[in-house]
């Protein structure tokens, strides 16, 4: 028995090592998606650094009739020069997204219809290879619950978005992304939807968990925090762990950054923090928060240990402005990353700074983890 374990010592550390390497081996093949939605210039998308983007969605194209379309000469030539971007980046995966906020008036009769599912699956396809574009995500706001004032919606929204996003795969095949932007907060995430039916036939589900305190709010709050405040459950922690709850993959979920601040006039003269009667004033890009959101413009900086989320308010005005920064951002990855989500994605690049934004946040996040043993 002592010559075995003689015999058997020197292999000790061989064993380890191969116990180890599937662990190493998982860790390595493990990568956050970078996802940025762009509603910008054709000519500055050019000055961004799309090097740390492993996808970019133009924003946006709309419906006519049943096809998707670009309705705009502008739009054409800003999606030529995103998918021009590659050569910088040829992992980039450069995709069309449809809709947005106002942008999806006739998706519920549309696609309510067998017909209509699949002239646009036809029409997406042809889009794809005339553009050399690699897939399509569907930001319709909202299927099932009211969205957009005056767009139609219908509880049979439901069945025909999950039929909708099955024509396209079945159109698309495996050659091309299908994503598509789901709201962050409870009424979507409950009602929208039918995730267990819907989940296979897509890469991946943005999760919008920004606006969760939108423009229509009568209170002041944390638009786009990483866990909730108080009585307010809406967060990034909260959507993901919903959707965690009902079994939608880790690896098919994005959740949202806010390059941008909401900005509230509160009513309340003794206090202009949160869960204060409010009214929505304005929003403003994260570049311009040096200008708009500066100590020299009366903005106090503070930060909820709660919520994980910054905020400023300004005393003179009665303003309280919600808004994603560096140590929010780095808090949002390293969470993507702590729990192996899909990845991390914002609206928009437009409105970060060309250099030293938060994107570069994202990214250094990302290659520190990378870059551990």
């Amino acid at each position: 028995m002592r010559y075995l374990r003689l015999l058997l010592r020197p292999l000790l550390p061989v064993c380890l090592l191969l116990m180890a390497l599937p662990v190493m081996a998982q860790k390595k093949k493990y990568s956050p998606a970078v996802i940025a939605y762009y509603a910008g210039d054709s000519v500055k998308i050019n000055n961004y650094p799309v090097e740390k983007l492993t996808h970019l969605l133009f924003s946006f194209a709309h419906l006519q009739g049943n096809d998707l379309h670009l309705f705009k000469k502008g739009d054409t030539i800003l999606l030529h020069n995103m998918v021009a971007l590659k050569q910088r980046n040829p992992a980039m995966k450069v995709m069309i997204s449809i809709g947005g906020w106002g942008g999806c008036a006739t998706c519920s009769p549309v696609f309510s219809s067998d017909t209509g599912r699949k002239a646009f699956a036809r029409s997406v396809k042809q889009t794809l290879v005339d553009f050399n574009a690699d897939g399509i995500d569907l930001d319709w706001e909202y299927p099932t619950i009211k969205g957009f004032p005056g767009h139609p919606y219908s509880p049979a929204d439901k069945d025909n978005f999950t039929l909708l996003v099955k024509e396209l795969r079945k159109t698309l095949g495996k050659k091309y992304e299908i994503s598509f932007a789901a709201g962050g907060f409870t009424e979507y995430l409950r009602d929208a939807v039918d995730w267990k039916k819907l989940t296979p036939y897509v890469n991946r589900i943005n999760l919008m968990s920004y606006d969760l305190v939108s423009g229509f709010s009568t209170i002041s709050g944390h638009h786009s925090p990483l866990y909730p405040n108080g009585n307010y459950p809406e967060s990034v922690d909260h959507a993901v762990r919903w959707l965690d709850s009902i079994g939608v993959p880790r690896g098919k979920i994005a959740i949202g950054a806010a390059f941008y601040a909401r900005i509230f006039t509160t009513n309340d003269t003794l206090n202009y923090t949160i869960n204060r009667p409010a009214v929505f004033t304005k929003g403003t890009p994260y570049k311009n928060f040096d200008r708009d959101l500066a100590d020299t413009a009366g903005f106090v900086y503070r930060w909820d240990d709660e919520a994980n989320a910054p905020f400023r308010y300004n005393y003179s005005r009665r303003q309280f402005a919600s808004f994603d920064d560096p140590a929010s951002i780095k808090l949002k990855t390293q969470y993507v990353i702590d729990k192996r989500l899909n990845g991390i994605m914002f609206w928009q690049l437009g409105e970060d700074k060309e250099s030293g934004g938060l994107l570069d946040v994202i990214d250094a996040t990302k290659q520190a983890w990378e870059k551990k043993p």
